[in-house]
Parts: C-alpha cells; structure tokens; sequence
C-alpha cells in the first residue's frame, strides 16, 4: 500500500494557521464533492488504494475501525480484522476500476450484524456522498407536483385566452363558420359509403308510366333510331297530337 497521509487536514502540523476543520462524519454533504489531482496524477486509482484515497475526503470518519488498522500496518479494508471488531467501519461494496468505488459506511455489532448507514461513490476520482432514499422520493415529489401545479396554471391561463379570443371574434368577425372549417376528406369517404349502403337496402324505383297512345318520341341524332321507329307509319307524325301546336304548326296531310 502507498504511503499517504494519514492524519485529517485539521491535525496536521503548521505554522499555527490551520484550515477550518471538515463538517462532522454523517451528516448530510451531498452538496459537496472531494477531488485531489495531484494524488491522482501519483498513485493508481484501484481497489487497493481507493480506500487511502478516500481517507483524504471530508467524508472520512477518524474513528472508524479502519482507521485503527491503518495505525497497526494492516490493509483498512481486511475483513478478517474487521469483523472481529465492533463499530463504524467503511467498507467497499462495489468496484469497476477504474471508474467507480462504492463505499459503505456502517455500524458493526458482531461479526455478522452490520447496520448501513451511509454511501458514497468514487466516479472518475471524485468522491461524492450519495443520497438517501427518502430524500430522493422527496425530491421526486416536489419536482413532479412542481410540474403538475404548473401544467394546470399554465392551462388555465390558455383556456382564458382562447374564450376571451372567441368572444371577441363572435361580436366583431360575421365571416361563416362553413368558410373556416376545412375538408376532412375520410368524413367525406365515410358519409359516401353510408349513402351507398343506405342506397342497397332502399326498394328499386318504380317503373316509369307509359307514353299516351300514339306518341313516338322523337330521335336525337340520325342513325340512333330503333327497329320500332324504322317501321313505324311514315304518315303518322312525329309530334305529340295531344299538345295544341296552333294552325300555323299543325302538318297538312293530303
């Protein structure tokens, strides 16, 4: 293991101005995060060291059982002393070196029974103090009723404007609602295909009645007439004899 210091910044030895001495071990300092550059640009970031590194950070409690093997020349993290011990200890739960350390601090009662306490995390060599899990539940609360409050004002405020929009275009605008509205093309395809259902379950329509006795309608067009009309009697005329034509539209026959 590399030799690194091991007393807290506040115990060193100085010129008589020390720092100011780091908050105390437990409370809550997930607002804060512990980097050393120079300790990472001289020792590996692995599973053997990542326990002195992390003893440079404020998070770091002086007392832990740790700390009383690193005064005796033995690993901190040896979990063939530690659970002979009682007390806080720190120990590491998850490794992906070089990446992340997962610390856990916890309160050890024997040799099997242990109480976890707190987290923390080294990520790319900055120690973070993870949160707990209520305050992450309060977190997500507040944020989602923070939203849901503002999602409700903001609709709210919209609905205002567009009836206030509507009762202003209601006594100012005469323009037809028809011209405004567009052509929805699958309402129209719809509204066909009722039409033509409707249309296969009506009855068929009536014949039309007769033509009155002696009437021959008249041809369109030269060529178009029928073999009836072909053999009818030349002297027959080709007009309605029921409609009154006056004298000077009457044929003469001789």
């Amino acid at each position: 293991m590399a030799a690194t210091p091991m007393l807290p910044p506040n115990l060193a030895p100085g010129d008589g101005n020390a720092p100011a001495a780091p908050p105390p071990p437990g409370t809550d300092m997930t607002g804060i995060c512990f980097r050393d550059q120079l300790w990472l640009n001289t020792y590996p970031l692995d599973r053997n060291l990542v326990f002195d590194y992390f003893a440079l950070s404020p998070f770091y409690d002086y007392t832990c059982n740790n700390e009383q093997l690193r005064m005796r020349s033995i690993h901190p993290l040896d979990i063939s002393h530690l659970s002979k011990m009682t007390g806080v200890e720190f120990m590491l739960n998850e490794v992906i070196e070089p990446h992340l350390f997962v610390i856990r601090k916890q309160k050890r009662d024997g040799p099997e029974k242990v109480t976890p306490m707190l987290t923390y995390y080294v990520l790319d060599g900055s120690i973070y103090q993870a949160p707990q899990v209520c305050n992450v539940f309060a977190a997500r609360v507040g944020r989602t009723l923070y939203h849901i409050s503002k999602a409700f004002t903001t609709a709210a405020s919209r609905l205002e404007k567009i009836g206030h929009a509507d009762s202003e275009n209601e006594s100012v605008s005469n323009e037809p609602k028809a011209a405004k509205e567009t052509i929805d093309f699958k309402e129209v395809k719809r509204v066909d295909h009722i039409l033509a259902s409707l249309q296969r379950k009506l009855p068929p329509a009536p014949q039309p009645p007769p033509f009155p006795e002696g009437y021959a309608p008249p041809s369109n067009a030269e060529g178009e007439q029928g073999p009836e009309t072909e053999q009818a009697d030349p002297k027959i005329p080709l007009v309605d004899p029921i409609l009154d034509q006056g004298p000077s539209k009457r044929q003469k026959y001789t």
